[in-house]
C-alpha cells in the first residue's frame, strides 16, 4: 500500500473510520526535514501494508487539518487508533523510533 493523501474531504473515511491504525505525516514541500523523513514514511507504508494505513497531510494545502491538530512544527507524525491520537513525534526520527509509536 502506498501512502494516501489525506484531505479534509476524506479525513473521516480514511482516518476516523479506519479499522486499522493510521499514521499521519504532516509535511510541506519547503521543509527539509520533511523531505528527509519521506522515504522512511514510505518504507513504513510498505512494511506495514494491511496493518497500518499511512497518510500524508500537506500543511500548506490542508490548513484546517493542521489547525485542528495544533501543528506548530513539522514534520509531525501522529498515530491514531479508533479515531483517537495515541502517539506523536515532531521532527526527523529514524524508522525504529517511528515504528515504536505504533505499539
Amino acid at each position: 500500500m502506498n501512502e494516501i493523501i489525506v484531505t479534509k474531504e476524506n479525513f473521516r473515511s480514511e482516518v476516523l473510520e479506519s479499522d486499522i491504525p493510521v499514521m499521519l505525516d504532516f509535511w510541506a514541500e519547503w521543509c527539509g526535514p520533511c523531505r528527509m523523513l519521506s522515504p522512511i514514511i514510505a518504507e513504513i507504508a510498505d512494511k506495514y501494508d494491511g496493518k497500518v494505513k499511512v497518510g500524508k497531510i500537506n500543511v500548506d494545502e490542508q490548513e484546517s487539518l493542521a489547525r485542528d491538530f495544533g501543528v506548530q512544527s513539522i514534520p509531525l507524525v501522529v498515530v491514531m487508533k479508533h479515531g483517537k491520537v495515541t502517539a506523536s513525534s515532531v521532527g526527523y526520527r529514524p524508522i525504529e523510533q517511528l515504528e515504536s509509536l505504533l505499539k
